[in-house]
C-alpha cells in the first residue's frame, strides 16, 4: 500500500477510534446524563465527580488506549507519520465526536495516548507538569493547561537538542495547541490567577 493511503487510512481509522466517547457509554449505562451533571464535559474527570473516581480512572484509561492504540498500530505498521496522523485524528475525534453532535471531551488523556504511542520521550515532561499544575491549583483543568503548555515547549527544545525529528516536534506542537483550544476557560482562569 502506497503512502499517502496508509495516511489516509491512519486519519479515517483514528478519527472513528477516537470519536468513541468511553465517558458518554458509561454515562448512558448508568442513567446519568453528563452535560447536566458536574462540569457538564463528557470526559474522565467529570465522570470521576459524578460517578465516583473508580469509573473516573477506567474511563481515563480508555481514552490514553483511544490515542495510544492506533498511534502504534498505524506507526508499527504505515510508518512515522502514519502513525502521527493516526494519533493527532483520534485526539481529533475525541473532541468532535460526531456521536456527541461534534461536542466531545477536552482530548486530555488522548493526547497522552498519541504522545505514549509516537514520543514517549514527551510524556515525561507532561506528567511532570500536570501533576504540578495540579498541585499548584488544585484543578485537573489547570493542570492540563500547564500540560500542554509544557508539550508544546517540550517538542520544540527537545528536536533543537536533536531528541527528535521534526515531524515529531510539529505532532507535539498541534497536539498542545489543540488541547490549550479545548481549555480557554480554564486559560482564562490561570490568567485571571497569574494576575491577581
Amino acid at each position: 500500500m502506497p503512502e499517502w493511503a496508509w495516511w489516509l487510512v491512519a486519519a479515517v481509522v483514528g478519527y472513528a477510534v477516537g470519536s468513541i466517547n468511553p465517558a458518554a457509554i458509561v454515562a448512558r449505562i448508568f442513567h446519568v446524563d453528563l452535560r447536566s451533571s458536574g462540569s457538564g464535559n463528557p470526559g474522565a474527570t467529570n465522570v470521576g465527580r459524578v460517578l465516583g473516581p473508580r469509573w473516573g480512572v477506567i474511563v481515563g484509561l480508555l481514552d490514553v488506549l483511544k490515542g495510544f492504540v492506533p498511534a502504534v498500530l498505524f506507526g508499527y505498521f504505515g510508518g512515522q507519520t502514519a502513525g502521527e496522523v493516526a494519533g493527532l485524528a483520534a485526539v481529533l475525534g475525541h473532541i468532535t465526536s460526531p456521536f456527541l453532535k461534534g461536542r466531545g471531551g477536552k482530548g486530555v488523556a488522548t493526547t497522552l495516548g498519541a504522545i505514549l504511542g509516537v514520543t514517549p520521550l514527551l510524556a515525561v515532561p507532561v506528567l511532570a507538569a500536570f501533576g504540578i499544575g495540579l498541585a499548584i491549583w488544585h484543578r485537573v483543568g489547570l493542570g492540563a493547561v500547564l500540560a500542554a503548555i509544557t508539550l508544546v515547549v517540550s517538542g520544540i527544545a527537545a528536536h533543537v537538542l536533536g531528541w527528535i525529528d521534526e515531524a515529531d516536534m510539529w505532532f507535539a506542537i498541534v497536539l498542545g495547541v489543540m488541547v490549550l483550544v479545548r481549555h480557554q476557560r480554564n486559560l482564562r482562569q490561570a490568567w485571571a490567577q497569574f494576575r491577581a
